[in-house]
């Protein structure tokens, strides 16, 4: 069979119909996923999610970096980011090693792809340069000395630099998320309201605020806190999803379950490791009213509008 598929190639390229750059597999987006430390979240469920979701697409290949566990010896700790395109960071634990903080600086310096979820803004608050990748954080310390409070106010950006800790959320309940960057290929060409499903939603984050754009937010406690963003950092592009909260239960992975945050998960994980999205909207987008699930971790048959029997 598979020398026939390419003999049918061979004779398209031949009779012109198909371009050799047609004829060519996507390339698959070589992924690292780093996690192994958090105490308030179950961060098995939650790579094991991620990874289906990525994987389910076929435009990833994902790979597991896991540290000790708490108390651990962190120095045992050396991933290779030179090997990887796109590096997922689903962790909320000790300070990596300096040799291995140094390795991460000079791959996102020198173009290297960044995906943080949800939690992963909390750790690290003493590391500097981690706290200028990821834009914001929440907790572990931080203060008005780590930056200011960063919002959306009649669609402008407020830089507030009122002393207090960063970090807050309520209870889990479903959320109506904003775009604010429509013309961003994260965003582009979706529907710019739409409801997400239960979540723990993080509100009054603060930090550097450098080289960031604000691209999703939803209203909590009086204003549009950011839960989407993106930062640049030298080369590398990094893209922030506060979404994506997995209780320190293995049922209670819910809110990966949501339609759309598995779409903007792939499509932020595209963007940061190759800077353009290839993916359209799909039908079973959430609406601002109704959120659609995928139990499955991909998407079902006709989620596209082009796909055909």
């Amino acid at each position: 069979m598979k020398t026939k598929i390419i003999l049918i190639i061979t004779f398209l390229i031949f009779k012109g119909i198909l371009s050799p750059v047609q004829a060519q597999p996507p390339k698959v987006i070589k992924t690292m996923m780093i996690a192994g430390q958090d105490g308030s979240h179950y961060w098995e469920g939650a790579c094991e999610a991620m990874k289906q979701i990525l994987e389910n697409s076929g435009m990833f290949k994902v790979d597991f970096a896991f540290t000790p566990n708490f108390g651990g010896d962190i120095s045992t700790f050396k991933p290779d980011f030179s090997k990887y395109d796109l590096v997922v960071i689903n962790y909320g634990g000790a300070t990596w090693t300096e040799s291995v903080r140094k390795d991460f600086e000079k791959y996102v310096t020198n173009g290297g792809g960044i995906v943080v979820i949800h939690s992963s803004v909390v750790p690290m608050a003493d590391w500097k340069e981690y706290n200028e990748i990821i834009g914001m954080g929440a907790w572990d310390g931080r203060n008005e000395k780590d930056g200011p409070y960063l919002y959306l106010k009649d669609g402008q950006y407020v830089y507030d630099y009122s002393p207090g800790y960063a970090g807050y959320h309520g209870l889990q309940h479903e959320t109506l998320i904003e775009h604010h960057a429509p013309s961003h290929p994260i965003l582009k060409g979706l529907r710019p309201r739409w409801k997400h499903f239960k979540d723990e939603i993080y509100t009054r984050l603060r930090g550097p605020v450098k080289d960031m754009e604000i691209l999703a937010t939803a209203y909590e406690r009086g204003r549009h806190e950011p839960l989407m963003w993106t930062v640049k950092y030298g080369k590398g592009r990094v893209f922030v999803d506060l979404l994506g909260h997995c209780g320190n239960d293995p049922n209670m992975i819910y809110s990966m379950l949501c339609t759309g945050f598995q779409v903007t998960l792939l499509r932020g994980c595209e963007w940061a490791a190759t800077g353009t999205v290839t993916q359209e909207e799909p039908a079973d987008f959430p609406l601002e009213d109704t959120c659609t699930l995928r139990p499955e971790f991909k998407a079902p048959f006709h989620a596209y509008p082009d796909t055909k029997h």
